[in-house]
């Protein structure tokens, strides 16, 4: 028994010494690091601090304070920089006044400081450096330094799983999306008539049915080159934002504005499109010479039948290129590529179904004038992107409504036989699948008409021009009876340092009754004053999903609340035109000229989030920091957009 006694005490004895042992030290530091992305790490820094000793806070009390503890960062292995003033710290401060007046900033039970690092650094590396604490104890001011070294995996990777994952889970639906949007062009009237002609003329100019089959299929892939390989080059030469920067430009929009136009108007009859003979007769005279022949003759359906097959590619381009993911472009001309090339190889391994594809006739003929009316109706949207983005004001949602409405009425009137075009056969009756088309386009006419008064048209907003294009516009009344443009204030707001939004308030505006800020240094004074958490959403004139975002999620009345209430918003449009004042102009790290203010909102997205897909939503604290890692995109689920916003604020609540 004594023996046991005797063990027990020897015990507490050890662990009493290891205790004092630990007590001796009057600090004990814990250092770890997070990239929040590939520019910034957050370095925090715990300290606990043992009984009788306080520790000095990192910031000062005025200019010529001394005592304050110190974060010293080893700068020699990679270029790194504290960002100054967002040293944010976690704990208790006790301000004491000393004898001579002075006010010790001090800890006594535990606190961490947060650091944010700038880095420049593609791989993982270590974050070495040293903390100069600086302690009192009793009237004494003991000093101590902790080295430290930590690991820091640099965001690239993660933002890249989340960049991959949000453009990831769509490349297959481009590829399908964009193969269906092949199989259907080649129903259009460019592209149909040459079926049977091009597959017979493989077939019978060969000397064996395997050869014709090579021929055809060689044919397809073509094709498929021709659509992929100058959108392969482009990323590859100019970078991943090339085919977004040439989708979005300006002298972009307008040149297919203005080749819809021209088609649009050939397919009405107006005059007819063909190749020059020159090339014509080109492809005729390499079309015998085997491989590179059939690569001319698939060369040449290409050109002949842009008119139909171009304002489908025009359309599929600018929509992939917004899927932040360089990638997206080429995988949507693969899948374009595929869809159109591949019934030559089908009909030619089946040579007798080319007996049941319905014969060329007026039909055909019809179709091209429809495509002509969707033709010009497509143009319109690309002029509108422009006109946005210049602020012309000339194409307003209102305007825009007016003219699909007079031309989808005209198509009914065509489907019907009220309306007649000069190549075009007397129509003795009309077919059931051409009054049920005339009836969609009837249906559709009427659908639109109630947005010439504010309708939403929600189906269309991703499309038609924002409603706050609209001069007159009933929907609007119920957000804007009882809103102003301050936001709503907190309890604890500074009021006297809220000011209003100033910049671009003349060019750019938000719906719904918001109020949002066009400049970030705005926004984020807007929210230390207000104390709220920032939302940033990136934005543009040009794109189809932050308008369809806005109509179909921020329209619901409880995300509307708690936008309004919750956060300060900010919309940075990436595609902006105003120039930047010359003081505010720069190069970014790339050698970039930053010159506008759409520049200077794409190249903040890129290098903050490392992201330039639009829309983005992110959420920062008041200094700047993101709230959440989540890169939230375009996604109509508006209880998912609730629960998203009713995280970022907890986590927001939580912080000190």
């Amino acid at each position: 028994m004594k023996r046991h006694i005797y063990l027990v005490l020897a015990i507490a004895l050890v662990i009493s010494k290891i205790s004092t042992a630990q007590d001796t030290k009057p600090v004990q530091f814990n250092f770890t690091a997070k990239a929040i992305n590939n520019t910034t790490v957050q370095l925090t820094v715990a300290a606990k601090i043992s009984k009788g000793s306080q520790l000095f806070s990192t910031k000062k009390s005025n200019a010529d304070d001394a005592f304050v503890s110190a974060l010293t960062l080893n700068t020699t292995a990679k270029p790194l920089a504290i960002v100054k003033d967002t040293v944010t710290e976690n704990g208790t401060l006790q301000l004491v006044k000393s004898t001579d007046s002075t006010v010790y900033k001090l800890y006594s039970d535990s606190v961490s400081f947060i650091y944010s690092i700038h880095i420049k650094a593609d791989s993982a590396f270590t974050l070495k450096g040293t903390f100069a604490a600086l302690l009192k104890k009793g009237d004494e001011f003991p000093s101590e330094e902790e080295k430290f070294s930590v690991q820091v995996e640099v965001a690239n990777k993660a933002t890249s799983s989340d960049k991959s994952e949000l453009a990831g889970k769509s490349l297959w639906q481009i590829f399908l999306w964009c193969f269906a949007a092949g199989l259907g062009a080649v129903f259009t009237p460019c592209v149909f008539p040459l079926i049977p002609v091009t597959v017979s003329f493989f077939l019978k100019n060969v000397k064996s049915k395997m050869q014709g089959i090579v021929n055809a299929s060689w044919y397809s892939l073509s094709i498929l080159f021709i659509y992929v390989i100058p959108t392969l080059i482009l990323t590859k030469i100019f970078g991943d934002k090339i085919m977004y920067q040439i989708s979005t430009h300006p002298f972009t929009n307008m040149t297919f504005f203005a080749i819809f136009v021209v088609f649009g108007i050939s397919l009405l009859g107006g005059f007819e499109l063909s190749l020059p003979n020159s090339w014509a007769n080109k492809a005729d005279q390499n079309a015998a010479k085997n491989f590179r022949g059939i690569f001319f003759m698939a060369l040449t359906l290409v050109i002949v039948s842009f008119s139909c097959t171009g304002p489908i590619v025009g359309a599929l381009l600018g929509e992939t290129t917004k899927q932040g993911n360089s990638a997206a472009p080429v995988i949507g001309m693969l899948g374009f590529g595929v869809g159109l090339g591949l019934p030559f190889t089908l009909f030619a391994f089946f040579p007798s179904m080319l007996q049941s594809l319905p014969k060329s006739g007026g039909w055909l003929n019809s179709v091209k004038v429809v495509f002509g009316f969707i033709e010009l109706a497509l143009a319109m949207k690309f002029f509108s992107s422009v006109d946005l983005i210049y602020h012309w004001h000339l194409l307003n949602r209102d305007v825009f409504l007016s003219i699909w409405i007079i031309l989808f009425a005209l198509m009914g009137l065509y489907l019907i036989g009220k309306l007649k075009f000069s190549h075009d056969s007397d129509l003795k009756f009309i077919s059931v699948p051409r009054l049920f088309f005339a009836i969609a386009a009837f249906s559709f006419t009427v659908y639109m008409i109630p947005g010439l008064w504010g309708a939403s048209l929600q189906p269309l907003s991703g499309i038609i021009p924002p409603a706050t294009t609209q001069d007159f516009n009933l929907d609007n009344l119920k957000f804007s009876i009882g809103s102003s443009k301050t936001a709503t204030l907190p309890a604890n707001a500074n009021t006297s340092s809220a000011q209003p939004p100033k910049k671009y308030t003349d060019k750019l505006h938000v719906p719904f009754g918001l109020t949002a800020y066009f400049d970030l240094d705005e926004g984020m004074a807007a929210a230390k004053a207000l104390h709220k958490p920032v939302m940033l959403d990136f934005t543009g004139h040009s794109c189809q999903n932050c308008r369809k975002m806005e109509e179909e999620v921020w329209r619901n009345p409880d995300v509307l609340k708690r936008i309004k209430e919750n956060f300060v918003l900010v919309s940075l449009y990436v595609d902006e035109s105003t120039e930047l004042p010359t003081a505010e102009q720069y190069t970014n790290n790339k050698g970039d000229k930053i010159v506008t203010v759409g520049d200077k909102n794409l190249d903040y997205e890129i290098a903050k989030f490392n992201l330039n897909a639009q829309p983005l939503y992110m959420f920062l604290d008041l200094n700047g920091n993101p709230l959440n890692e989540k890169k939230y995109s375009y996604d109509s689920d508006v209880q998912k957009f609730i629960n998203h916003l009713d995280a970022v604020k907890a986590a927001f609540d939580k912080q000190p």
